[in-house]
């Protein structure tokens, strides 16, 4: 306890410490119940056009980020959230030839690491929990030789303690809910009230990685909804730790830039086209300070969305592919 601790001795994903059992204390069990019921995860929807285009604008900038020289040659961990757009990415990295097979230190294993790791792509992962479907379970059970030892399973306050994250240079890839023109994440609520998901551990990741990324589609439910808005109306990991953000329009870069900046490429390069005129103009208005903003209209687009069902009234944008 504190303030007796010591740094965590883990300088490897595959870095094992503590004991091989759990210490518990006999006079506490009352009973050992066998079970073998399975795990049951419902398969994520699967990837569309616009995970791929995410998934490619991740991949170029990692790859910008190596050629700079500001990731070493034999690449870094990576972390990546739960979901199609994660499940994307890692499947892009993994068949690309220029990314070296790396390791992982994140907080879940989803299906397409099952594969990634079986063609030598991914040589190793830390993690918590295995959230895979029950095929993939099996094809993990069915060549355990193979999987056990590349994969290390760890309580949470290990794979997500701040100091280890820092000391390895994890690369943090975690998806959004929404972001706001700032770099605010909203990864949690509808509204900034209805829980849509728990945030897991991306905000030590977020916080203490190397590069910390967030991931979305810029517009939802056929274009009623944009995910880049003026202000969050619930935040879990804010514009100081957020370095980069990412939609299936492009990539915002916000290392080193002001808050104006920073606005200025997220709108233009993360948000739908049909919403920038709106956030432009939301931008020119917004009161002048050192963050700018109208707080008579910052939740507009939200307050529209839940009274007409879409954040633009008029606005159609059809099958929303476009």
């Amino acid at each position: 306890l504190p303030p007796h601790r010591v740094p965590v001795p883990l300088h490897h994903p595959l870095t094992k410490v503590g004991m091989p059992y759990a210490a518990v204390d006999p006079r506490r069990i009352i009973g050992i119940i066998e079970n073998n019921e399975p795990d049951r995860i419902k398969p994520f929807t699967p990837g569309d056009w616009r995970s791929r285009k995410i998934a490619d604008h991740v991949l170029n900038f990692l790859l910008g980020e190596m050629w700079a020289k500001r990731i070493p040659k034999e690449f870094l961990p990576l972390q990546s959230g739960v979901g199609n757009v994660g499940n994307a990415v890692m499947a892009v990295l993994g068949e690309t030839p220029d990314i070296p097979p790396f390791t992982m230190y994140t907080e879940v294993f989803q299906d397409s690491l099952v594969d990634l790791m079986e063609r030598g792509k991914l040589m190793a992962a830390s993690t918590t929990s295995l959230t895979l479907t029950p095929d993939a379970l099996q094809q993990v059970y069915g060549n355990m030789d193979f999987f056990a030892p590349r994969i290390v399973l760890r309580p949470q306050e290990i794979s997500n303690h701040p100091g280890v994250v820092l000391r390895l240079g994890v690369i943090a890839m975690n998806t959004a809910l929404e972001v706001d023109i700032y770099g605010n994440v909203n990864s949690s609520h509808v509204f900034g009230t209805d829980v849509m998901n728990g945030v897991g551990g991306s905000g030590e990741f977020t916080r203490n990685g190397y590069l910390s990324i967030y991931m979305c589609p810029s517009i939802a439910k056929g274009g009623k909804i944009s995910s880049i808005v003026p202000m969050c109306p619930h935040i879990d990991n804010n514009e100081h730790s957020v370095q980069v953000v990412v939609t299936e329009q492009g990539l915002a870069d916000l290392r080193g830039l002001g808050p104006m900046q920073r606005a200025g490429a997220i709108i233009e390069n993360c948000a739908h086209p049909a919403y920038r005129d709106y956030l432009h103009r939301y931008l020119e208005k917004a009161r002048v300070g050192h963050i700018r903003h109208d707080l008579e209209t910052c939740y507009e687009l939200h307050l529209n969305l839940m009274e007409h069902g879409t954040m633009l009234p008029g606005l159609d944008l059809g099958n929303g592919l476009e």
